[in-house]
């Protein structure tokens, strides 16, 4: 198609190149055949025919130049359908070039683009396995931390219920030695009050005598049951003073207040 149209441009070039031609051509034989006539009238006949064979002459070299003219413009089109032909293959040449190319391209970037994406995935992976992992330490850590609490603080519970028990054991202690230092003074005041009224009564002899009343505590003779051995007189002094008073002390404030018990 586009061949045609180039050989109609040839064609449409090449009358336009005749016609100009052609159009000095008659111009010139008519400038020579009104010199001649001014010149030479006479000669007119034998000018015309000059004129004719000059004009005739004249178009066979038109002719031939519009030949040479169509000969050049289809060696032209020729030239340009070839030319035309070649830029068509080289075009197809270039366009296969740039799509296998392009493909090359395409396809080196899938792989680089698979690639990376794989990389990414290994990286995302091993990001995935590094967390877990360090959630895994953290997790044991927090469980040894919590186990090591619990120790301390199981630790410290005996700690306290041994300090606890270690306070009432004192605090037992201190109850007791009070208590004991307590039956101590009581035990000593009892035996200070006993003496004290042994001294008032008979001098602290076992054997003194008044009457119906015997011994270190003058107790009646019907109490000794008749015995009276020192052992007998103290085990029965006690009997009578606890017995009547609760204690030597009673026995002596009451002595105080009587002079007698």
């Amino acid at each position: 198609m586009m061949f045609k149209h180039n050989f109609k441009k040839v064609l449409s070039a090449t009358a336009f190149a005749v016609a100009l031609v052609v159009a000095p051509a008659a111009n010139v034989s008519a400038a020579t055949n009104d010199a001649s006539s001014t010149q030479q009238s006479a000669t007119a006949t034998s000018q015309d025919q000059q004129a004719s064979q000059d004009q005739a002459a004249s178009q066979s070299s038109a002719a031939n130049q519009s030949s040479a003219t169509a000969v050049s413009a289809s060696s032209s089109t020729s030239t340009s359908s070839a030319t035309s032909t070649s830029t068509v293959k080289k075009t197809t040449k270039k366009a296969k070039k740039t799509t296998k190319k392009s493909k090359k391209k395409s396809k080196k970037k899938a792989v680089k683009k698979v690639a990376k994406k794989t990389t990414k995935k290994k990286a995302t992976k091993k990001a995935a396995e590094a967390a877990a992992k360090k959630a895994a330490a953290a997790k044991k850590a927090a469980a040894k931390k919590a186990a090591a609490k619990k120790a301390a603080a199981k630790k410290a519970a005996a700690a306290k219920k041994a300090a606890a028990k270690a306070a009432a054991k004192k605090k037992a202690a201190a109850k007791k030695k009070a208590a004991a230092k307590k039956k101590a003074a009581k035990k000593s005041s009892e035996k200070a009050a006993k003496y004290w009224i042994a001294m008032r009564e008979s001098g602290g002899y076992y054997t003194a005598r008044n009457g119906s009343c015997y011994g270190r505590y003058q107790l009646l003779i019907s109490y000794l049951g008749g015995d009276l051995s020192k052992k007998n007189q103290e085990r029965t002094a006690d009997r009578y003073v606890y017995g009547r008073y609760g204690s030597w002390v009673n026995a002596k404030r009451f002595w105080l207040a009587h002079n007698w018990y």
